[in-house]
């Protein structure tokens, strides 16, 4: 059987990128990258859904970004979280938890 991509529960994918942001500067197909090396390629993030996320979050103040030259000398621009960003991404961590927990009961029940 063919494996499949998982679909993103709405909602999730602001934490997914703020996580991704969580341990060093990325730059947006680096966000794309990281999400799917930590799903173990489970996930994959279309650039159509990523780059407005991206914005939307830089929006909230969760993260800034800055131009500078990627790993392959191309001009790019790098994402990193901000203090608001980081207590956001323990909120979400939280509320994921919770959710995972719920649906796991329900899942448990005969």
């Amino acid at each position: 059987m063919p494996k499949q991509d998982a679909k993103l529960l709405q909602g999730t994918l602001d934490m997914l990128i703020l996580k991704s942001l969580s341990t060093a500067p990325l730059h947006g197909f680096g966000v794309g990258q990281r999400i799917m090396q930590l799903s173990g390629d489970a996930l994959r993030v279309e650039e159509g859904s990523l780059y407005p996320a991206l914005y939307r979050i830089e929006q909230q103040g969760w993260i800034e970004s800055e131009w500078g030259v990627s790993e392959n000398n191309q001009r790019a621009r790098f994402y990193k979280l901000t203090r608001a960003g980081r207590r956001q991404l323990r909120v979400e961590e939280e509320n994921w938890e919770r959710l995972a927990a719920a649906v796991f009961k329900v899942m448990q029940t005969a």
